[in-house]
């Protein structure tokens, strides 16, 4: 199967999860159901032969789902409360959801084949690497001289969930050993 028909079945399945999510009463459960969204970006990354970014989504959506579920695992945050305007709120998002998938598959039908590429970037990285940063490597040329900024950005993201998710399992088991 070609990779578009993959990308637009991921995305109906991040849709599917999103309304899920909107539609359950118990948050815990809107959480989890959230985090496979972000599952289905990071498998998305993965097929796009993006690892770098998927690796990252990945980790942050872990780390993202530690923060969330320790943050409503207490019993009086799970049920919400309908709203007035619930019905009005849901039948929009899905209508947007919906309108959302179908201009996706128009753009992915005028993506071009897999495998070939739009930019000429990755051209220019193989001709000149070796001799304009000096690097025997040309994946070292490209992460730390190409996309220094884009690798400390994702340094930055992952060093900030990680220390996120620990301050948060800290404070929580802290407060048990108090009691």
């Amino acid at each position: 199967m070609p990779v578009e028909t993959w990308l637009i079945f991921i995305l109906g399945f991040m849709i599917l999860g999103s309304i899920i999510a909107l539609e359950l009463k118990d948050l815990l459960s809107s959480v989890v159901s959230i985090g496979l969204v972000g599952l289905g970006v990071s498998i998305a990354f993965v097929l796009l032969q993006a690892l770098d970014l998927a690796i990252v989504q990945f980790l942050f959506e872990i780390f993202a789902l530690i923060i969330l579920v320790r943050a409503f695992i207490k019993k009086e945050y799970h049920v919400q409360e309908p709203s007035k305007f619930q019905i009005l709120q849901t039948t929009a998002t899905i209508a947007a959801l919906v309108l959302i998938l179908i201009l996706s598959i128009n753009i992915f039908k005028h993506l071009p084949p897999f495998g070939e590429p739009i930019f000429s970037t990755a051209k220019h990285y193989i001709e000149n690497s070796a001799k304009e940063t000096g690097a025997a490597n040309i994946v070292t040329a490209i992460i730390l001289d190409y996309r220094a900024y884009d690798t400390l950005g994702e340094i930055t993201v992952l060093f900030t969930a990680i220390l996120g998710a620990l301050t948060i399992l800290r404070t929580k088991s802290r407060s048990k050993n108090e009691k």
